[in-house]
């Protein structure tokens, strides 16, 4: 060959692949710029699996189990996979659901499942990252040792699989009852054949949600040849149905090449007849294409609801954080409106749509704030559901999960997202009964609530978090106080706007701290850079800032503007490393301040109050270049049900909500050339 022709044919060759290059480059619109492997590494603890925005389902893979860095069910550094499930939570701290595992495998039907290097004692299977596709509601693997692709996308109650099974007599797809994210007890379940094509079933569970009713109906697009059931591991052939408290059944194909098996399922926490018709409404045929198409559409005009102008990479952390921001809370009522209550009752109310997954503590702060901007008819949703809560259980949700009060975390940080909703004119909810709720809630005398109300703060030595537990309190009250004002109501009002003062009982001027008393005295020793049993997931430095409702007087306690500011330099530049118990939850540390956990949130923007804005805009602005990245360790903590993503999501637009309960905004500095926010009301 000429050197000439070669030179051609090689400029012919590279002008294609440059061509097909152009062709497969992604639009630029906020749908494509989410990657959803974000926050899948590290400690982050998301999920890369198909859901809808606050979908009841979340069909996604599971890669490990019982390990803290597996709360989601997936960590990106694995390299096996067990089965796809149907709920997983998304960032949280402690693990629960993965429930009604599937998983397709062709040859030996192995049935157990065995975690590890291992793995080929049960069922599971390699997959490299590298034949991993996700996006907003879909999702998609290669199943390295059997040669299989699965594809999965959603709709708000239901799931469809797409499993493309290579030639083979042993083709088979496993429901197994019994694994999940992690060691829950199984109360009990159910396993019904209805026909050859057909069945349904439920699990009544107790983990970190300590009553969890889940009913499942499926579907498979191929007739199987045959099944088989299995309790307590004994196998038992073509039986219609099976009960008990640990079960499996698997579905045998003749598969031919490349031949694509569909599974569809619908989900219900009320019976099998609400998962029944959560299906044949949302999913009532088998195009898997239009069902992704459905599910993209929804997430288009979520994520358009923000529009950014920068950077590629700025542009895809925002849209990935805007994505995490609107998974949860999740949907719990059904198509037809009924939904399983905290009293474990059915009720129906076609005009509410329920929900669950309520991560209070943590959302309070950025997440909610950010759904009043962009989320205002959910945010009615989500406070009618806490109130429907109150009105079973007489308190408001601390933290609440599948119709139950886990009572995880601190406070009760329902009340600041109703009071920074009415306060922003968001008014779908009934004001009375919003206000009787957060006064009862107040006053309920738990978790030391009756020592605080008669101390004016938290002994440490009768309650633990003592510390924690006498700031958060004292800023939910300022809330209820806020909430009063607005209402009228001036008896409220004058009892809680005292309380919102007891903060002031543990500070200690000689030290400038905040600090654990016992017997009216202050703790000793005192170390500010300690963890311990008087603070939650923190030391001393990262609650010393908290006091929103109140942050001028806060200012005149540390010794004025001159003497708050000396204390934030500190905070920020200190070269003490932590001290006391070990503490996963505290990451992402700059000197003191820990952005992987929540407490720490507001306190870059303290400045501002000082008239050092620029210092704000200085530690902002190092918080998002390098705490936040589009890798999956791109999250310097757990995601906690959208908060660590809210907080990327207002500050890269300039502004953050330092105390919600008002309608005032802090100003950052910006991270886009502009920002356009497409509202709910057409402005």
């Amino acid at each position: 060959m000429k050197k000439g022709t070669f030179i051609l044919i090689f400029a012919i060759i590279s002008l294609g692949f440059l061509f097909n290059s152009c062709n497969n480059k992604k639009p630029d619109t906020p749908f494509y710029n989410v990657n959803t492997f974000i926050g899948t590494g590290g400690h982050g603890h998301t999920f890369p699996g198909a859901t809808m925005p606050f979908g009841m389902v979340q069909l996604s893979p599971d890669t490990r189990k019982d390990s803290w860095d597996g709360c989601s069910g997936y960590h990106y550094s694995d390299s096996i996979v067990y089965g796809f499930s149907h709920t997983h939570l998304s960032g949280t701290g402690v693990g629960d659901y993965g429930d009604i595992r599937i998983f397709p495998s062709v040859g030996e039907l192995k049935t157990n499942v065995v975690y590890g290097e291992n793995y080929k004692q049960g069922y599971g299977s390699r997959f490299i990252h590298e034949r991993e596709v996700a996006e907003p509601g879909y999702y998609a693997t290669y199943l390295i040792d059997s040669d299989i692709y699965a594809s999965f996308t959603v709709s708000n109650h239901s799931g469809i699989h797409k499993y493309m099974f290579p030639k083979s007599s042993e083709s088979h797809i496993l429901l197994d009852l019994v694994e999940s994210v992690t060691s829950e007890r199984i109360n009990y379940a159910k396993i019904e054949i209805i026909n050859d094509s057909t069945i349904s079933g439920y699990s009544h569970t107790s983990g970190w949600a300590n009553n969890q009713h889940l009913y499942f109906y499926a579907k498979f697009s191929k007739v199987f040849k045959s099944w088989g059931l299995e309790s307590d591991g004994q196998k038992i052939d073509n039986q219609s149905s099976i009960e008990g408290d640990s079960l499996k059944a698997w579905f045998n194909f003749n598969t031919s090449a490349k031949e694509i098996v569909y599974m569809k399922i619908g989900l219900s926490a009320v019976d099998i007849e609400g998962a029944k018709n959560n299906l044949e409404t949302e999913i009532p045929d088998w195009d898997f294409k239009n069902t992704r198409k459905l599910a993209k559409e929804v997430w288009e005009n979520q994520l358009g609801k923000i529009e950014v102008f920068g950077s590629d990479n700025d542009k895809e952390i925002f849209y990935s954080a805007l994505y995490h921001s609107f998974v949860a809370p999740n949907m719990s009522s059904d198509v037809d409106g009924r939904y399983r209550g905290h009293d474990n009752g059915i009720h129906k109310n076609p005009a509410l749509d329920m929900h669950t997954v309520f991560s209070l503590w943590d959302t309070f702060r950025a997440l909610h704030p950010l759904f009043t901007i962009v989320q205002q008819d959910k945010t009615n949703e989500l406070i009618n559901s806490m109130l429907e809560m109150y009105s079973h259980d007489g308190l408001l949700p601390v933290w609440e999960l599948a119709a139950c009060e886990t009572n995880c975390m601190i406070g009760y940080n329902a009340v600041p997202v109703i009071a920074d909703a009415y306060a922003k004119g968001i008014r779908g909810f009934d004001e009375k009964i919003a206000l009787e709720a957060m006064v009862a809630s107040a006053n309920s005398g738990l978790f030391g609530l009756d020592f605080y109300t008669s101390k004016g703060y938290i002994p440490a030595n009768k309650e633990g978090e003592s510390v924690s537990k006498t700031l958060e309190y004292a800023y939910d009250d300022w809330c209820i106080a806020e909430m009063a004002k607005l209402t009228g109501d001036e008896e409220v009002y004058s009892d809680f706007i005292k309380r919102a003062q007891y903060y002031k009982n543990i500070y200690d001027k000689s030290t400038g701290f905040f600090r654990g008393k016992s017997n009216g005295r202050f703790m000793q020793p005192f170390d500010p850079t300690e963890v311990n049993f008087m603070l939650t997931e923190a030391n001393t430095w990262q609650y010393n800032f908290f006091v929103p409702q109140d942050i001028n007087t806060h200012i005149n306690l540390l010794g004025g503007d001159k003497g708050y500011e000396t204390k934030l330099d500190s905070l920020f530049s200190t070269k003490q490393s932590l001290s006391g118990r070990q503490q996963s939850d505290i990451t992402g540390l700059i000197g003191q301040y820990a952005h992987g956990n929540e407490p720490s949130h507001h306190m870059a923007y303290l400045y501002n109050y000082v008239g050092k804005p620029w210092k704000t805009q200085k530690i902002v602005r190092q918080i998002m270049s390098e705490l936040y990245t589009n890798k999956p360790d791109g999250l310097s903590g757990n995601e906690d049900c959208g908060q660590m993503s809210a907080w990327y999501v207002l500050s890269s637009m300039g502004f953050y909500p330092v105390s919600p309960g008002t309608d005032k905004y802090v100003l950052g500095s910006p991270v886009f050339d502009s920002n356009k926010i497409n509202l709910e009301n057409g402005n």
